[in-house]
């Protein structure tokens, strides 16, 4: 079927313009005025923007936990995730201790297989650092999953930093890219078991067991041993001002690292999880939510192109799940949903309130995450040749977030009856619609595992002046 999108304003990472996109054979045919032919197949995108579809690298779907899973399967999970502008997700890997890496990947890929609506990569993560796991880091690379999550907190996945060091000098040598979740475990775990001690087991305490000082200290330690291991690094994220400082100054050395952060640090501060009843344990995550003047530095950071990627860091709960710890703040399942929230909210907190420009809510959301994970030039920008992942976004749209009306699985979430504005009116993966006018037009395993290539491809990089 060849489809062509008329009349909208497409928006690349560096500029936008009135234009028409044709779509042949899952393909990006042409992108300009008068591409269309009679027989076409045409989806009105009138006073709406055509933007490539997003690419969300840090999701946790299907996600096994305590004998089960968290909230979403993988059919759940992309569809949010397709309503929500997104067609592409990166998941993260967790293998069992003791078990081999390939396992692992075919336990997910089993998993992803039947049921996703939308593209889909992996990262894997390293919980160990065993001679015959790190050996087989290479194998991964070459079976598409080049990138690896490694832990400096929770007890159950942490690495010591000899590990660490080892596992970044094996990921570097492989031509991989080492990912960090960067807080001092061993200084929170303290932290934590103190104010359990102390009954201070609501949620509202998790900021105060998690500091921004916890996090920047790990973040420098990361960046120091991946210079040590000569490995590129990616720190997942990022929640404050010292942790963001640290990666600035990294550079400023010659790192090659990227930054990410996540749509809750650019909405929400540690005052939203003082609520009565336990309502503060939707926004339970690691990194905690912080304070206005980091909420603003993050802000501040995404214009000035300090930090590379939003993603999602996806991972919802239902309050069932959420229950358990009602009286243990340290059992209390992190995470929140956020596939289906991402661009809504930053086109709504970002874009409309000039704190960025459409430009860089593209380059943000998927030119950039394409350039750092392999995935250009098929996804990640409106450009003949590219896959046709399209997003047609009516700004005009607007609504109330509820736990009722959102595709996720869970039955709660932090982002109850906040207005956004803007919707995705269509949205396309590989020229085939499965958002098509705001209703479900997709089938369940359409979307296709894209093995990765290791090193950053070249993409179109934001220029220093705003445009639009």
């Amino acid at each position: 079927m060849t489809i062509v999108i008329e009349g909208g304003t497409v928006v690349s990472a560096v500029g936008r313009f009135k234009g028409d996109v044709r779509i042949e054979g899952g393909r990006i045919a042409a992108v300009g005025l008068g591409v269309k032919s009679p027989g076409d197949t045409v989806l009105d995108a009138s006073g709406c923007f055509v933007l490539p579809g997003a690419i969300d690298p840090h999701t946790h779907i299907e996600m096994p936990s305590g004998g089960g899973f968290n909230a979403d399967t993988w059919y759940s999970g992309t569809v949010a995730a397709a309503f929500g502008g997104t067609t592409t997700v990166i998941d993260m890997i967790t293998p069992e201790r003791g078990r081999p890496l390939a396992e692992a990947l075919g336990d997910w890929q089993a998993r992803a297989r039947p049921g996703a609506m939308v593209d889909y990569g992996f990262h894997m993560s390293l919980i160990e650092a065993r001679p015959e796991t790190l050996a087989e880091i290479p194998a991964m690379v070459r079976a598409g999953v080049p990138s690896f999550k490694l832990y400096l907190a929770y007890k159950a996945l942490m690495l010591s930093d000899a590990e660490a060091f080892a596992a970044m000098r094996a990921i570097g040598r492989a031509g991989g890219l080492a990912l960090i979740h960067s807080e001092n475990g061993e200084v929170i775990d303290l932290l934590v078991a103190e104010a359990v001690a102390r009954g201070e087991t609501a949620p509202k305490y998790h900021a105060a067991t998690r500091p921004a000082a916890a996090e920047a200290e790990a973040t420098a330690r990361a960046c120091r041993l991946a210079e040590l291991a000569e490995a590129r690094l990616y720190v997942v994220h990022i929640s404050c001002r010292e942790a963001l400082a640290e990666v600035l100054q990294a550079r400023s050395r010659g790192l090659k690292v990227d930054a990410e952060t996540c749509t809750q640090y650019l909405v929400f501060t540690a005052a939203d999880l003082d609520q009565p009843d336990f309502a503060g344990s939707t926004l339970i995550c690691s990194p905690p939510v912080r304070t206005d003047a980091d909420r603003d530095a993050l802000w501040k950071a995404l214009a000035a192109r300090q930090v590379d990627v939003v993603a999602s860091d996806h991972c919802p709960w239902t309050q069932a799940q959420r229950e358990r710890g009602r009286d243990r703040l340290d059992r209390i399942p992190g995470g929140l949903p956020g596939l289906e929230e991402r661009i809504p909210f930053l086109y709504t907190y970002g874009v409309e309130e000039g704190a960025i420009s459409l430009e860089e809510l593209v380059a943000l959301t998927a030119t950039n995450p394409a350039r750092i994970f392999g995935l250009h030039p098929a996804k990640g920008s409106i450009a003949p040749g590219a896959d046709a992942d399209v997003v047609v976004w009516d700004p005009m749209q607007t609504r109330i977030w509820s736990a009722a009306t959102h595709h996720t699985l869970a039955d709660q979430t932090p982002y109850e009856n906040l207005p956004v504005h803007g919707a995705a009116r269509h949205v396309l993966v590989r020229g085939r619609p499965v958002v098509q006018n705001e209703a479900l037009a997709g089938e369940a395993g359409y979307g296709k595992f894209l093995p990765r290539s290791g090193g950053p491809s070249s993409a179109p990089q934001l220029s220093k002046r705003r445009i639009g």
